[in-house]
């Protein structure tokens, strides 16, 4: 997988999930299945909620996971299924949590496992279960840019705390229609800032940053792995 392809798996206004943006206009070409509006509720769901909870534990290692929140997506938004004890949250995002540009941000086949540490999930999992919130209410994508933009500037949500990262490390996760469909990596949140302050997206820097044009005021610094959640090796180019 080219730094190009896993870049534009990668990029994402906060969280990462499958993301084809429209800085790679070769792929955005050739994709073979827009996503123009929102399918059924039914397509996002996942029947089995056990399934949903291993799925959504395999972000991280099991060290870190099996002690963590479990939450689960159901027809009003995500719920707590499972109790934590170290103050991790591991859930299974769905596509909306990418660019409101991305001509995949209504794709139902997306499924990113996402474990949050104990910083994010106070700072960074409210903005997408907010967003998601929007989502489930109906409302336009137009509509979730203004609200979160009032938001934001009312305090009413969080940036990122310091510390905030993320594990991203599922074998299992579907990110994207495009080439693999998946990646191990790691993301640290930031209150937005120039990528060139972390090395990002300069020859030979492992670090990459997501979009920053979003309305929510965050950066987030992308880091491939080169391993899985079960500690197998997984690709990192």
């Amino acid at each position: 997988m080219s730094r190009n392809r896993i870049k534009t798996i990668l990029l994402g206004n906060f969280m990462l999930v499958a993301v084809l943006c429209a800085a790679w206009p070769g792929q955005a070409q050739e994709a073979k299945a827009p996503y123009p509006s929102m399918a059924p509720i039914e397509r996002y769901l996942m029947a089995d909620r056990n399934a949903e909870i291993a799925l959504a534990r395999s972000a991280a290692p099991e060290s870190i996971s099996h002690d963590a929140e479990v939450l689960v997506l159901g027809r009003q938004g995500y719920e707590t299924v499972v109790k934590g004890k170290n103050g991790f949250v591991c859930a299974v995002e769905r596509s909306w949590g990418a660019g409101f540009d991305d001509q995949e941000f209504w794709n139902p086949k997306n499924r990113s496992p996402i474990c949050f540490n104990p910083p994010a999930a106070q700072s960074v999992l409210p903005v997408y279960l907010y967003r998601t919130k929007m989502v489930l209410a109906g409302r336009s994508k137009a509509q979730m840019i203004d609200t979160s933009k009032a938001a934001f500037d009312k305090k009413e949500l969080p940036t990122p705390a310091p510390g905030a990262m993320c594990y991203m490390m599922s074998k299992e996760a579907y990110l994207t229609d495009s080439g693999s469909h998946n990646l191990a990596h790691l993301m640290f949140e930031f209150p937005r800032m120039d990528g060139a302050a972390l090395g990002a997206d300069v020859p030979n820097s492992p670090v990459m940053v997501g979009t920053q044009d979003g309305p929510e005021p965050m950066t987030e610094m992308i880091v491939p792995v080169g391993k899985w959640s079960d500690g197998t090796a997984a690709p990192t180019d």
